[in-house]
């Protein structure tokens, strides 16, 4: 499952998706909820991405390989850093197409609880970094029969749990795209009066 999922994300050059994540544990209170769509893009130089969050308010985060910056709407701030910054994130290195999974993870079995019915359309794996990770103890997959991931399971080292299911997903259409249109989708000019905060 997890070569087969390496070859196609290595064959993709754009891919979109709407999504709902929920993320609950003991560090967190109450369960967070937030909906949207994300976007990625790679070419021969340059990494892109964003995420729209339209609920329970609006952020943006974005990378156009260079500089990274996420806007929060209920703050009225936008923080901006370089890019490179962003590259230890697992969910972000493997959809631009710098991650491995066999290289980056140990690949097991999903956990029992975890493991799909008779009927479940997905496969599911287990993913365990191979270098200790701040923010990731394991990551769970599901992934199609035709090899693309439709929910992630991320859980930290305190246990709080974070999923995210994709639909709507298409593939490569971003690539169909003029280069000026590409620029507008992966950009973003924050409200006046937003603070900008720079690390």
């Amino acid at each position: 499952v997890a070569i087969r999922l390496q070859e196609r994300n290595d064959n993709i050059l754009s891919i979109t998706f709407t999504f709902y994540q929920d993320t609950r544990g003991e560090m967190t209170g109450r369960p967070r909820r937030g909906s949207g769509s994300g976007s990625f893009y790679r070419n021969s130089s340059k990494n892109y991405m964003r995420w729209d969050y339209t609920s329970p308010e609006k952020q943006v985060l974005l990378s156009d390989g260079k500089q990274f910056s996420m806007y929060f709407s209920n703050l009225q701030q936008m923080i901006v850093s370089p890019a490179e910054t962003f590259d230890a994130d697992l969910t972000y290195s493997f959809f631009s197409g710098r991650g491995n999974l066999q290289r980056d993870f140990h690949i097991r079995p999903a956990d029992t609880e975890l493991q799909p019915s008779g009927e479940d359309k997905f496969n599911v794996i287990k993913l365990i970094p191979r270098v200790s990770h701040s923010q990731v103890q394991d990551i769970h997959l599901w992934v199609t029969n035709d090899s693309l991931i439709r929910r992630i399971r991320i859980t930290d080292h305190f246990g709080t749990i974070t999923v995210l299911n994709l639909s709507d997903i298409k593939v490569n259409r971003l690539a169909e795209l003029p280069d000026k249109d590409l620029e507008t989708l992966f950009s973003f000019t924050p409200p006046e009066g937003t603070e900008i905060i720079s690390q």
